[in-house]
């Protein structure tokens, strides 16, 4: 294979790339699902939340940095003993 048709052959494989990659880039613009009025109600329960019990997560949170030797992560003062 001569130099000439190497070339040829990978400018058409990169247009062909190039082309492949901008239809898929459009065909995931055809438009974002919302979230209706009426669902929001069943979002806002709590128990969808990620997190069941807010005093759980952040007493979690609180152990994680403490034993993690570093404080400022979450907003959580102390060192690495685990005191305030």
């Amino acid at each position: 294979m001569s130099e000439l048709s190497r070339l040829r052959h990978m400018r058409l494989a990169l247009a062909y790339a190039l082309g492949a990659g901008i239809l898929t880039g459009l065909s995931g613009c055809t438009g974002a699902p919302t979230v209706q009025a009426w669902q929001k109600g069943y979002l806002a329960r709590p128990d969808m939340a990620l997190e069941g019990n807010a005093l759980e997560a952040k007493f979690a949170d609180h152990i994680y940095f403490s034993k993690e030797a570093a404080s400022g992560g979450a907003g959580v003062a102390g060192g690495g003993c685990g005191c305030n």
